[in-house]
């Protein structure tokens, strides 16, 4: 009985997992292509200054640390204190705290 389980199982997985691979488009001939080509007839206009970002940044965004402009950003302060995170201030840090403590 086991057995017959097992196959059965095994049979249904291996199912739906041909089932699931994507079939790739055949791709049009170059014969049968509708499309015309653009042909770009004006040229783009340039200052003669290369473009110069405020901060260089990775290719996902984030600010790279190699450069100095980069590492002043990242040392300056912030003028709140550690938050949780949920984003809230964490009120356990004096920078987070409106009035000090009074002292009893």
């Amino acid at each position: 009985m086991k057995k017959i389980l097992i196959a059965t199982c095994m049979m249904l997985g291996l199912a739906t997992a041909a089932s699931a691979q994507k079939v790739a488009p055949s791709k049009p001939s170059a014969t049968t292509a509708t499309a015309k080509p653009v042909i770009a007839t004006a040229k783009p206009v340039t200052t003669g200054k290369p473009a110069v970002a405020a901060t260089p940044v990775k290719a996902d965004g984030t600010p790279d640390m190699r450069f100095k402009a980069n590492q002043k950003a990242a040392k300056t302060p912030a003028t709140a204190g550690p938050k949780k995170a949920d984003g809230t201030p964490d009120m356990r840090y004096k920078a987070n705290q409106k009035t000090p403590k009074a002292k009893q």
